[in-house]
């Protein structure tokens, strides 16, 4: 097996860079790459997280698994502060709905709703501590709250019906 080759610590803010580049260039992969090989060599470093958790829902419409979805909500919930874990916990559940929508599945959209559901509380709890002249969250509150109106009502789910008695 191969042995990944050590980032200098000098070298991060560069990799950074660069991983913002490959995000930007449509190549999350390589991102991911980059975010991780900066983790190895400064596993708290806040940029390479959140960088390396977006890489990660730029991922999803190809590859949207439990799995990934799991890995991003992890590194939501492991940033350092309140605002970040709330924001991003966000951004990954309004990603995960859209590409639930992109997929047009049956229920698709009852679907989404709950992910847009699940990802404006967040907003509205990031929104509650945001720093000064950040709206952010309002941003992406609003952007759910426009999706979500662009969509069908939800359909109830129906009480089972009673079998039919042959007299």
């Amino acid at each position: 097996m191969l042995t990944l080759k050590p980032l200098s610590k000098d070298a991060i803010p560069s990799a950074l860079a660069k991983a913002e580049r490959y995000r930007l260039l449509n190549e999350p992969g390589e991102a991911e790459s980059i975010c991780l090989d900066v983790l190895q060599v400064d596993p708290e470093n806040q940029e390479a997280q959140i960088t390396l958790l977006l890489a990660l829902t730029d991922q999803f419409p190809g590859q949207s698994t439990s799995r990934v979805v799991g890995r991003a909500t992890e590194l939501a919930s492991r940033l350092k502060h309140d605002y970040d874990r709330a924001y991003y916990s966000g951004i990954v559940r309004e990603r995960r709905a859209k590409t639930v929508l992109h997929h047009e599945r049956y229920g698709a959209a009852a679907a989404a709703l709950e992910w847009l559901h699940e990802a404006m509380a967040f907003y509205e709890r990031a929104e509650s501590m945001s720093p000064a002249n950040n709206d952010d969250a309002v941003l992406r509150w609003n952007a759910c709250a426009r999706l979500m109106m662009t969509l069908p009502e939800a359909v109830p789910e129906l009480p089972e019906p009673e079998p039919l008695q042959l007299e």
